[in-house]
């Protein structure tokens, strides 16, 4: 979100003006990362970096900003001077959207002037774990699908307008084939797509009036809500009124059941559709539906085109958060290392590397400037100097980047629950040493 450098926690100031005060301003380097990976996840899916960088290159405070925080009596008339000529200058080294990551490892790293480091934490943690949580969610329905066709329908439900927005691209990023989200269509360029809702069908005074009505209206777009009433009689008058029309060009796009016994009542239909000579109009099944009642579905081989998805997607909910943190790991005394019990950080400027045999066998977290055998390096420079140092790329790339890596994933770590077996990240030898150094020295 250009222009939103207030959108951040107060205490990054009030560090920042205590840091100004005291000459604090050398160069260093905060790592973004889940520490852990929520439960019934065995991989996350990187997102929401593009608008983390965005907000980077736009960082400024403008004068209301600085009108807004000079009225809290909190900062002085020399640190609020400062913040109104702040830029971002520094460098960051990211994965790039799409790709798998897991628990640990650092989505993003910040290495710029400490007070510019310091003031975009909140932000940056907000613009990734939210979308990297809701992609993941993605990915795990594209697994549950195997193949067939899944959309966001979760709008209505997500916790805000700009929540919505950025869930339809996370959820295309991690497999969604579209998206009811307007707004999102346009801004991002997702391909949408909607039926009708039961007001509609009640709005008309028979169902096969509504259904007549509307086919008429999309002739090629249609899809027929038929649970309104009776599912099945539904089902027999969209294929009265697919007969009916296709002399005058009318080709319903499908039929939709949004309650109900989902398994009997889809095999129901499909029958129905065959044998009126429908048997080439797709069935949508909708009704909160997650990973797991989809899959149940797929295994009992329902004769099911695609699925709606809605709450269950677009909140993440049974992982609504990601433990996100932004961790000092290196500044201008060297490397820095927390080591608070449960809340260990791993020090110095790092890359991961990740090693792959036609599948992902291992990650090895290691120290910048290493370069493991046959590890392909997971983080890059995407600013220098304050600046991008390449275009964004397309959501269709990302897409591509995560369903290739979940591809890739070993069969047990795209099983829906968490697997006794989790991928291995391991140090290098350099960072475990110098892990084991930083641990060791006395701080206070």
């Amino acid at each position: 979100m250009i222009g939103a450098s207030l959108l951040t926690d107060q205490y990054e100031l009030t560090m920042a003006a205590s840091y100004h005060k005291h000459g604090m301003n050398g160069t260093a380097t905060f790592d973004l990362f889940v520490r852990e990976l929520p439960p019934n996840r065995n991989f996350l899916v990187a997102a929401g970096i593009e608008h983390a960088i965005d907000h980077l290159q736009s960082l400024s405070f403008e004068p209301d900003d600085i009108d807004y925080l000079s009225s809290l009596d909190l900062f002085d008339e020399d640190f609020l001077g400062f913040l109104g000529e702040l830029r971002f200058t520094g460098e960051v080294w990211a994965m790039p959207e799409g790709e798998i990551y897991f628990g640990g490892e650092p989505l993003l790293s910040v290495t710029a002037p400490l007070i510019e480091a310091q003031v975009v934490e909140t932000y940056l943690l907000n613009a990734t774990t939210f979308p990297s949580s809701i992609a993941s969610k993605s990915a795990r329905l594209q697994i549950a699908a195997r193949g067939r066709s899944f959309v966001d329908f979760s709008l209505r439900r997500d916790h805000g307008p700009g929540a919505g927005l950025l869930a339809a691209r996370a959820a295309y990023i991690g497999g969604a084939d579209a998206t009811s989200n307007v707004l999102a269509g346009k801004r991002y360029g997702l391909p949408l797509t909607g039926t009708m809702a039961h007001s509609y069908v009640m709005s008309f005074d028979s169902e096969i009036e509504a259904f007549r009505t509307f086919a008429r209206d999309f002739p090629t777009r249609a899809v027929l809500l038929i649970d309104t009433y009776d599912v099945e009689e539904g089902a027999r008058r969209a294929a009265m009124v697919a007969e009916e029309l296709r002399s005058e060009g009318v080709r319903l796009a499908g039929v939709r059941i949004d309650s109900g016994d989902l398994a009997v009542l889809t095999t129901a239909v499909r029958k129905i559709l065959d044998e009126s000579g429908c048997g080439d109009v797709p069935i949508f099944l909708s009704g909160d539906l997650d990973e797991y009642r989809i899959a149940e579905l797929v295994d009992e081989g329902i004769p099911a085109d695609a699925f709606g998805v809605g709450t269950q997607l677009g909140t993440s909910a049974d992982a609504p958060a990601l433990g996100g943190v932004y961790k000092l790991v290196a500044d201008e005394h060297g490397p820095k290392m927390k080591t608070s019990t449960g809340k260990v950080s791993r020090p110095g400027r790092k890359q991961i590397f990740r090693c792959e045999e036609n599948r992902y066998v291992e990650d090895i977290l290691a120290l910048a400037g290493e370069a493991p055998r046959n590890g392909r390096p997971l983080l890059h420079k995407v600013m220098e100097n304050g600046t991008r140092t390449r275009a964004a790329e397309s959501l269709d790339t990302m897409r591509d980047r995560c369903r290739e890596g979940i591809a890739r994933l070993p069969a047990h770590l795209r099983s829906l629950e968490s697997s006794r077996a989790p991928y291995p990240v391991t140090l290098s030898t350099a960072l475990a040493e110098l892990t084991k150094e930083a641990a060791t020295r006395t701080h206070g």
